[in-house]
């Protein structure tokens, strides 16, 4: 007898007809008949096979753990290790629906989940969760989730404090390529419920997911990812989402150009006339016809600069804070390598650290740099701090002379004692001179170090480490 079409529209299996349809090769196959019928109910039909699979093995014997895990946006995170330990163990990697399942777990096992991913660490992160994070540490405006919060406590201190900022934007600067005291991604239990939410350390969270006893029932096991470091939610979870990065504008540093000779040195004054507008900025520059020879911190510090790639002519720079118009923010000391223009030797880029800017609207800009046709002068009498500093064993001290002359180098100790001079028959431009630590008596810590020239002399501090 044929179906009536108005009813038989489909048919549904479940896990008995799976198991029902099984044969000794585990194959689950079902006779089914296709009727073809007309409007005057006249009908034909053909017999086929349907071969039933349960991929996920939903319908394996005993019980199962299944979840999904995704960020406090309900991004699904791709790349989790999620690992299964107890009565049995496995491990599965999420895709881009985050999902996972341990199926076929023996029944009154005891088992536990645990996530983990340890891997591109500057996902997301930029100088714009310094800003955030700033603000929190200094009452301004809180972070607004437990889960922020745990992504702002990189050190795993179970605080946020200025020891954060300083790994975060050491990464950002890339002179750390991971987090020293922590993974990339860590993972809360979805099901767990802060005491205190604004104090996500009142209590031990859950990393992980245990179950004892385990009943033949499918259980979920949800997490939700925090990437750490990343405290406004831009990291991008999964290949089919992708960071957006609009810029609303340029935020541009304000130099003089300069012909540049060949050998030379010439000191770079960086000054921005918008920085009061912004809160902070990221960037790589790039020197090509130049080497750099020192950077005279201003407003920038040195925590503000990476050195990683200096032999590269790069610098990476990441800052924000409070400058003004008139605030020299820092400034390159450098030596032409040919002639040519310094706006064609000097240039912003994303190649390492990302160049962007953020004002106080919390909206991103691009960075660049606008050349006017100020001065900039040849350097004279220069003293450039030493590298590497801090050191153990050898470092080099290098200046500038205006002229051809004699020239001292003393070094001192913390309580003024000379600990070595050297002598130097200096030229007019860079010279450079080796201190080793054999010739400053075992001293160690903060010293001194004065170069005097003629009626020149100057003095920084270098630190020697046993």
């Amino acid at each position: 007898v044929a179906p009536d079409p108005a009813t038989a529209n489909g048919i549904q299996f479940d896990c008995d007809d799976f198991a029902a349809a099984q044969g000794e090769d585990g194959q689950a196959t079902i006779t089914i008949f296709v009727y073809a019928i007309d409007g005057a109910g006249n009908y034909d039909y053909c017999e086929t096979y349907l071969l039933l699979q349960d991929p996920n093995g939903l319908c394996a014997p005993g019980g199962s753990i299944a979840g999904v895990i995704e960020t406090e946006e309900d991004e699904p995170v791709q790349g989790v290790n999620v690992n299964l330990s107890g009565n049995n163990s496995a491990t599965q990697t999420t895709g881009a629906n985050g999902t996972y399942i341990f199926s076929g777990l023996t029944a009154g096992g005891d088992y536990t989940v645990t996530p983990n991913l340890d891997a591109n660490p500057l996902n997301g992160v930029s100088t714009f969760d310094l800003v955030l994070m700033s603000k929190h540490i200094l009452n301004v405006q809180l972070l607004d989730s437990p889960y922020k919060m745990i992504a702002a406590d990189v050190n795993r201190s179970s605080t946020i404090t200025t020891l954060d900022l300083i790994q975060v934007r050491r990464l950002i600067l890339n002179i750390d390529t991971e987090f020293s005291n922590n993974t990339s991604w860590r993972f809360v239990d979805a099901s767990y419920v802060f005491p205190q939410p604004t104090n996500p350390w009142f209590a031990e969270f859950r990393e992980v997911r245990n179950y004892n006893n385990l009943s033949s029932a499918v259980l979920n096991a949800n997490f939700v990812a925090v990437k750490i470091g990343d405290v406004n939610s831009s990291a991008t979870a999964n290949l089919l989402s992708s960071e957006e990065r609009t810029l609303n504008g340029v935020f541009t540093f304000d130099l003089a150009d300069a012909s540049m000779k060949a050998g030379n040195v010439y000191t770079v004054d960086f000054r921005a006339s918008e920085i009061a507008k912004i809160e902070g900025y990221q960037a790589t520059l790039q020197l090509n016809g130049a080497e750099l020879v020192d950077v005279v911190y201003g407003v920038a510090t040195e925590e503000n600069f990476g050195m990683r790639f200096v032999d590269q002519g790069v610098i990476t720079t990441s800052w924000n804070g409070e400058a003004t118009a008139n605030d020299v923010l820092f400034s390159l000391v450098i030596r032409a390598t040919a002639d040519a223009q310094l706006s064609e030797v000097l240039s912003v880029s994303s190649r390492y650290t990302v160049a962007e800017a953020y004002n106080q609207n919390d909206e991103t800009m691009g960075v660049g740099v606008q050349f006017n046709t100020g001065v900039v002068a040849a350097a004279g009498f220069e003293v450039y701090q030493n590298t590497p500093n801090p050191f153990k064993g050898e470092t080099q001290i290098g200046f500038n002379l205006p002229v051809d002359g004699d020239a001292t180098v003393t070094v001192n100790d913390a309580t003024g004692r000379v600990l070595t001079v050297l002598f130097v028959d200096g030229i007019a431009g860079i010279n450079k001179v080796n201190v080793t630590s054999a010739m400053l008596k075992g001293a160690t810590g903060v010293l001194s170090y004065t170069v005097t020239a003629g009626e020149f002399t100057a003095t920084k501090k270098m630190i020697v480490v046993e």
